[in-house]
């Protein structure tokens, strides 16, 4: 398997152990009652917050009926407890709700996304990223506002880490090249930032027109990250809010993200034609 983040590894074994709870017909006080276990134990490993205890590992995936899968999982629950996060050198410089984010975005094998205010975080400059996240939170310190900074830029080594870097397909709404963050300067950097991006051949960035008018999307923006490598080939849709970010996993959930994200696509202007634009948009006079 090819992720190795720990904190990913927790999310899989709590999804995993949740669907096939689900999938045994069983609720989480039966399975508490035949480990001999509070009822908040079960719930606890499966939102994410603990990992299971081998034995009791043992005994869950027994009730489930697939014992023969406990060498697997066990192999992954010493992953999780022994490996370390690359973002943990940056501890505090996004909240701890954040880490599951900053997991999925480094392992993951496909990343796609809508946005529609700014350039996503994967896509942004360091004049641009320091714009966005002093508008975000006016009262962060300097030094926080750089730590975040810095944090931004830490991420988009995934888009060229070899050899594995994620495939990456951006839809951005044609507002996102007109909305001035920073100065000229900074906006006229990102916006040829962009375009250099699109040489990189994992990389696929579409410009959604103004012109299309309403369209699916316009509920919210939202990012799609895959994991063909995990059993099941996990799927997770987040999106952002006020005070943390949403996660979402269940397969009618996905449908729905998954079916914006193909009107999206068909509605956007192809990659070359967005590339265009967003040439176009960077050499305009001020």
């Amino acid at each position: 398997m090819a992720t190795s983040s720990p904190t990913v590894l927790k999310w899989w074994i709590a999804l995993e152990l949740t669907k096939l709870r689900e999938r045994a017909g069983l609720s989480r006080q039966q399975v508490a009652s035949h480990l001999q276990c509070a009822l908040s134990t079960v719930r606890h490993v499966e939102t994410g917050r603990n990992l299971p205890r081998p034995l009791e590992l043992r005994e869950m995936l027994s009730l489930y009926g697939i014992p023969e899968r406990v060498e697997q999982f066990t192999e992954l629950l010493n992953s999780a407890k022994r490996g370390r996060d690359w973002f943990e050198a940056f501890t505090g410089a996004a909240p701890a709700w954040f880490d599951l984010f900053l997991g999925l975005e480094s392992s993951a094998a496909q990343i796609e996304s809508y946005d529609a205010l700014v350039v996503p975080g994967l896509f942004q400059t360091a004049a641009y990223a320091e714009a966005v996240i002093r508008a975000g939170d006016p009262e962060l310190s300097d030094a926080e506002v750089s730590r975040r900074i810095e944090l931004r830029l830490a991420r988009q080594d995934v888009l060229t880490r070899a050899p594995d870097q994620p495939t990456v397909w951006s839809v951005l709404d044609e507002s996102v090249l007109h909305r001035s963050i920073g100065d000229t300067a900074a906006m006229r950097e990102q916006l040829t930032h962009l375009v250099n991006l699109t040489q990189l051949p994992t990389v696929t960035i579409q410009v959604l027109p103004m012109a299309t008018g309403p369209h699916v999307g316009i509920n919210g923006t939202f990012i799609m990250f895959e994991f063909p490598d995990l059993t099941g080939n996990p799927t997770v849709a987040y999106t952002d809010g006020m005070i943390q970010g949403d996660y979402y996993e269940r397969p009618e959930q996905l449908r729905r993200y998954r079916n914006a994200l193909t009107h999206l696509h068909i509605a956007a202007a192809k990659p070359a034609e967005s590339v265009a634009m967003i040439t176009q948009r960077a050499q305009e006079p001020s």
